[in-house]
């Protein structure tokens, strides 16, 4: 096989074969622990090491010789309308264990099933029909095609806003259906969504680089783009192959509803699902005679059975063990607490630790070990919850009382 080993088809080299070897542990790692966000992942990288490809096998001499030249041209490499759509299915299999690629979602695919079709039909044209270069006559491989390249980037940013968008309402779920909810944010999501907010912003860059210094206009000096972009996916390569943190909350969700998520109730007393409105931020003024009843139940329930000493109550739970649906007591925490769950399960563990302090429990006992015995299941999640409640640190309450 032809390949002209320099500086530049060198170090491209090592990325794309990084790129495919994580892909591969990726794949490996879904397969052994049947986890479906890996397989998502180990997708996205093999793509994005595809998106290398052409420049490392430019540099390597094939647009240069035959039959490499034709083999670039007849086969489509940067496939940007599939990226996207495996990074907003990697956000929803991630976040959502009920998530499944059904044949709804295959109309995320159409566009870059179209632009596939449209490279083989060229194939077949210029080798069959007409004989010679018909579509390639202008010597320019289509994945550099300027249209092709920008309505690649706009499917990127619309899936990038949608992979947001979920990731939003799922922490809105979550602060209404857990009482850990800190603690399943993932950090993750946040990290591998800027990284690809950088895969996007770099095209954005290097074009107004290569206004201002139009020699970077140049085949070495767009050489440049596809390092960052190739030092940007191994890092999410990297990052996402040791991420080993999943969400045990299934739903589901339309991202056009008013209304959109759907929380899957298997605790719930003759329910197999349960809407959970998650727009209960705006409390209302007057509350009903239903929700001072429920109010009530869920005050002496909570503290006569301490059940805020356990670091893992959802919002199911407490359904359970008063006999109804979870909508009502988000509904009634909602609007007869004036918070969500996380935070009023929170709101009982912070006066329980008030309650040790007053007892001179901090004086045998350290505070992360208080914190844990009143239900907390972390420092942070500790630290930011007494802040919020008290607008004092641990601490800082120690030295006033």
């Amino acid at each position: 096989m032809h390949f002209d080993f320099g500086f530049y088809s060198s170090v491209l080299l090592i990325s794309f074969t990084q790129g495919i070897i994580y892909s591969c542990l990726l794949l490996a790692k879904a397969i052994k622990t049947e986890n479906k966000s890996n397989y998502w992942l180990s997708l996205f990288i093999f793509l994005c090491s595809l998106y290398i490809a052409p420049w490392l096998l430019g540099f390597g001499g094939w647009y240069d010789n035959q039959p490499y030249r034709d083999i670039l041209f007849y086969t489509p490499l940067q496939h940007l309308f599939f990226i996207g759509p495996v990074i907003f299915f990697y956000t929803q299999s991630l976040l959502n264990p009920s998530f499944k690629f059904s044949k709804k979602d295959i109309g995320h695919l159409l566009p870059g099933c179209i632009y596939f079709i449209y490279i083989i039909s060229i194939f077949i044209y210029d080798k069959f029909i007409y004989g010679d270069y018909y579509f390639y006559k202008d010597g320019m491989d289509k994945d550099f095609d300027t249209l092709y390249q920008k309505l690649g980037l706009a499917s990127m940013i619309i899936y990038f806003i949608l992979s947001i968008r979920y990731y939003n309402v799922y922490k809105k779920l979550m602060f209404q259906v857990v009482s850990y909810a800190d603690s399943i944010l993932f950090k993750w999501i946040k990290t591998y969504l800027i990284a690809f907010l950088v895969m996007l912003v770099l095209p954005i860059i290097f074009d107004i680089i290569e206004y201002i210094y139009p020699e970077m206009k140049s085949y070495k000096g767009s050489w440049w783009f596809y390092l960052f972009f190739s030092i940007v996916m191994y890092y999410v390569a990297v990052m996402g192959y040791s991420n080993p943190v999943l969400s045990s909350i299934p739903y589901k969700m339309s991202l056009f509803d008013k209304n959109p998520v759907l929380l899957l109730g298997e605790n719930q007393p003759n329910e197999t699902e349960t809407i959970i409105d998650i727009q209960h931020e705006t409390f209302k003024e007057t509350i009903s005679p239903e929700i001072e009843h429920w109010k009530s139940k869920i005050e002496t329930l909570i503290q006569e059975q301490k059940l805020y000493k356990n670091p893992e109550l959802t919002l199911t739970d407490l359904a359970k063990k008063l006999e109804t649906n979870a909508s009502i007591i988000s509904k009634t925490i909602n609007q007869g607490f004036q918070m969500n769950f996380n935070d009023c399960i929170n709101t009982y563990r912070i006066e329980a630790v008030k309650n040790s302090f007053a007892n001179g429990e901090h004086k045998k006992s350290t505070l992360l070990g208080i914190a844990f015995d009143c239900g907390f299941n972390s420092k942070a999640t500790f630290n930011r919850a007494f802040k919020k409640n008290t607008g004092k640190t641990p601490k800082e309450y120690l030295d006033f009382i």
